[in-house]
This record gives C-alpha cells, structure tokens and sequence, in this order.
C-alpha cells in the first residue's frame, strides 16, 4: 500500500531547523494495521502528514502501491462533528464538500448506521450521544468516503478507559470488516499490541525506526480483552517498553 524509503523531514522556522524524522524506512501491506509508538514528541503525527500529502519528504520518497496516491481518510483525536449537524447530515459532509453526494452514497451510509448501531440515533444531534457513538460516528463519516487508507492518530485518546476499550474494539472489527488499511498512532502499548497487526517503535526525535515487531497472538475470541489474555501478550509489552524506555532515557540524557 505503501512505503517510506529512507524519508527525512525538519521544520524550518527563524528561530531555525527542527530535525523531524530521519531516514525513515518502513512499508504497509493493504488490508493491514499498523501501530506506531514511540516517545512524546517524537514525530508520529509528522509521519501521518507526510503519509497524507499535508507535508511532503525532505530527503527521497514515499511510494505508494500503484502510481496514483491512495484515497485516505483521517481521524484525530476528537470526533469534530459539528453540533449544529445531525449524525446523519455530519456523516454526508465529504460528499457534500466534493459534490459527489447521491442516491447510492444515502443508500451506503443507511447500511454503515445500520451496521454499526447508530440508525436509531441518525436524527441525533452529537452533544446528544456519547462519546464512544461520537466516535464511530466520525469513523463512519470517514468510511463513507471510500478511503484506501485510515490514519488514526489517538482517536481514542479523550475516553475513560473503559469506554476506550469498547469503542477501540469496535472501530477495529469495522476497519477490518470493510477491508480497510489502516495506521494508528498511540501511546498505549497494550492498545497498540491487541490492535496491530505490526507495532513500529520509532526513537526520540528526530523518528527513525528502531524496531519492526510481527504481532502474532494466540486468541480465545476476537475481542481485545482476548488479544490482552494471550500468552504472547506480556512478551510483546515487555519486548516494546524496553525500547521505549531505553529512547526516553536517550532523550533525557541529551
């Protein structure tokens, strides 16, 4: 789907340059997710703008499967729905915006809200939902614009744990329900392991890749407190916190 090769990036200011990511090389295969973790600051969501076309490779290129760039959809931490909107009319915004919006994109988004629980609630304003149905709302938004590529950056960071963990597991059964590639950015390691199928450990700023970790879970569902129960589990957790710890004491040392 897609690949980084040997990518570098730094902000430019009067004050000067701020080194982003260094030669970074990494791939996606479609159909995949892909967790990145790394210290605060380290230039995670840089990587989502350079893989978005927001910001463009300094230093060589990132190539995608076919000549023509993939569509992708974004999802940031908040749900940015517009209040005054319905669920249903925030969920047609894209379409609206791109003059695309038809018979066929209705007949998609009653099946998706259907789907995923929010029909009884298309009529809602989303002060009037919770946050976890913001979310998915959103998500649907995103998906009804037939992205190639979701990026994920924290999207689930602003719930209680609790609600975290439903809506996480929720999001990721549609992602991989609709076939959909996918790359999350998050802090938490135990999310990024129960969800990815892959976890890429970026250093201390500037980003480069210090590790490529294969996740392979032996599961007793298809549940994220499954994914949690597996044996291979703390492995992975302990596996991925040493490295993180090792660049938080690299980045404090300097």
């Amino acid at each position: 789907m897609i690949t980084f090769d040997d990518v570098s990036f730094a902000y430019h200011s009067l004050r000067g340059e701020t080194k982003a990511v260094s030669h970074l090389s990494f791939h996606v295969e479609p159909q995949s997710f892909v967790a990145l973790v790394g210290p605060s600051g380290c230039g995670k969501s840089t990587i989502l703008s350079l893989t978005a076309g927001i910001l463009n490779p300094e230093e060589d290129e990132i190539r995608y499967q076919s000549d023509q760039k993939p569509v992708i959809g974004y999802m940031l931490q908040k749900d940015h729905l517009f209040y005054w909107r319905s669920i249903w009319q925030n969920c047609l915004l894209g379409p609206e915006i791109q003059g695309t919006l038809d018979a066929n994109t209705k007949t998609r988004l009653e099946a998706l809200l259907k789907e995923y629980g929010l029909w009884e609630f298309r009529n809602k304003k989303p002060q009037e939902l919770s946050g976890g149905m913001r979310q998915r709302a959103a998500l649907i938004r995103t998906l009804i614009m037939n992205p190639d590529l979701l990026l994920l950056d924290e999207p689930f960071s602003a719930l209680d744990f609790q609600t975290r963990l439903r809506v996480s597991d929720d999001i990721a059964h549609i992602i991989r329900h609709q076939k959909k590639t996918a790359i999350l950015i998050t802090h938490d390691l135990q999310e990024a392991i129960s969800l990815g199928d892959r976890v890429l450990v970026l250093s201390a700023r500037p980003a480069r890749l210090i590790r490529d970790v294969p996740i392979c879970l032996t599961k007793a569902g298809d549940d994220l407190l499954s994914a949690r129960n597996a044996p291979e589990f703390n492995s992975y957790f302990n596996l991925l916190w040493e490295d993180l710890r090792g660049e938080a004491e690299t980045d404090d040392a300097s």
